[in-house]
């Protein structure tokens, strides 16, 4: 798979959702990361440690399940998905 073939490789960052596309908000709390790398190896391309704490590559983002994966492996529960535009929580679960 390449770039041109239109498919995004895996670890590549997706592209930004516009403003009539489904959007996920991601959000990190860094008081409660403990910067395991999970969800860099869960989602790569999408988190990234720095200063001690994991960071989303884009805080807005299309749906993805491995944003999914992210948010319920994380040991701390310090990543949240939710929808951009209702802000219901979409992971990790209650």
């Amino acid at each position: 798979m390449t770039a041109r073939d239109g498919l995004r490789e895996r670890g590549a960052p997706a592209p930004a959702p516009g403003p009539d596309e489904e959007a996920w908000r991601v959000r990190v709390d860094e008081k409660a990361c403990m910067a395991t790398g999970i969800c860099a190896g869960v989602a790569p391309g999408r988190f990234r440690i720095r200063d001690g704490a994991s960071r989303p590559e884009a805080e807005i983002t299309a749906p993805a399940p491995e944003l999914v994966d992210a948010a319920e492996s994380c040991p701390m529960e310090a990543i949240l998905v939710t929808d951009r535009d209702s802000g219901a929580r979409i992971a990790p679960e209650e």
